[in-house]
């Protein structure tokens, strides 16, 4: 899966990073290279969630979307 981060400096140094399609998804790193690992966990982790809340409910369904 893809995903589109937006990737911002911090004032204090470093940089965030924030999923839009999962905005619940944000992390932060000194690099670069050190955000964008970071938020592939915290991308992970939110979708980890996501789906063991899922599951308690009494009624799921998937449906598709198409995008323009």
């Amino acid at each position: 899966m893809q995903f589109t981060v937006k990737l911002e400096e911090s004032d204090e140094g470093g940089y965030t990073a924030q999923c839009l399609e999962l905005p619940a998804a944000i992390s932060e790193g000194d690099t670069k290279e050190e955000v964008i690992e970071n938020i592939k966990e915290a991308i992970q982790l939110v979708l980890e969630v996501s789906q063991e809340q899922a599951r308690a409910y009494t009624e799921v369904f998937k449906v598709e979307v198409a995008i323009a």
